[in-house]
């Protein structure tokens, strides 16, 4: 066992290992371009090189070097469980608080996936990132709180003006809020003939902050169930989560009314 473990800690304890190896896995390298790809010195390039080469995975071509069968087996190998291990850091502090459904799937549908935090320094990552998808798209379906910080009301009125589709889902407590903090532009937005407005009674918003479909990928706005608060936006383009919201939405969108079918709603007046 601790023979096969030293070669995997040979790897994992250099940093210039692992970057000469992604660069000869694209292909032979000289020595200068694995120079340049380390940002090595000189002589730690060519310890790296004596090391490969004593483990049989590089030979040398005239100026160049590149993998072996052997070297690219490791590679393959080795560099995949890199992004394995970079992809379950990426996911580690979001997964908790994913809808449950999304925690039965395989986590390779989250490879692509781009995690946006609030963090204490800059709390307006996941804003810029959903203002981001909704430039991005030119139709836009979700439920939820997603669309509620003021520079997304006014990307969305901004894109709505520019032809963009929009039929979204809020509870009436939401909604309420949406237009009380934003009369101008929910009145302009409701007025929209690309803007369809529906109201549900029971949406998931205390542990589920909304789920939004872009034409390419999907958004999920995730709750920290302790503070309530924003934890992380959540995007991927995977086939089965989108399957997946696509269907919860279509659930939402079938048991919700039309705003105008609610004249009791307070928010009546104030977009009329």
């Amino acid at each position: 066992m601790s023979n096969r473990l030293d070669d995997i800690e040979f790897l994992a304890r250099s940093e210039h290992r692992v970057l000469a190896l992604e660069a000869l896995v694209r292909g032979p390298r000289s020595r200068r371009e694995l120079l340049e790809a380390t940002e090595a010195s000189s002589s730690t390039v060519g310890r790296v090189l004596g090391d490969f080469d004593e483990r049989q995975w590089v030979v040398r071509d005239g100026r160049r070097y590149e993998l072996t069968s052997l070297g690219r087996f490791i590679a393959d190998r080795f560099l995949g469980l890199v992004d394995a291990m970079a992809m379950e850091r990426k996911l580690r502090d979001v997964w908790p608080v994913v809808p449950g459904e999304l925690r039965e799937f395989s986590v390779d549908q989250f490879t692509d996936a781009v995690v946006s935090y609030p963090g204490p320094g800059y709390p307006y990552e996941p804003v810029e990132r959903v203002g981001e998808l909704i430039d991005e798209t030119d139709r836009l379906r979700g439920f939820g709180t997603t669309i509620l910080k003021t520079r997304n009301v006014e990307t969305v009125q901004h894109n709505l003006l520019a032809g963009m589709e929009m039929e979204y889902i809020y509870s009436p407590r939401v909604l309420e809020s949406v237009v009380s903090s934003y009369p101008e532009q929910a009145a302009e937005a409701l007025g929209n003939r690309n803007c369809t407005v529906l109201v549900h009674e029971n949406l998931p918003d205390e542990d589920r902050c909304g789920v939004s479909l872009f034409d390419e990928r999907v958004c999920i706005c995730c709750l920290d169930p302790d503070t309530g608060l924003l934890h992380a936006v959540v995007d991927t383009d995977a086939p089965d989560v989108r399957a997946w919201a696509e269907s919860l939405y279509e659930q939402y969108r079938t048991e919700a009314e039309p705003l105008e079918a609610r004249p009791q709603t307070p928010l009546s007046d104030r977009v009329a």
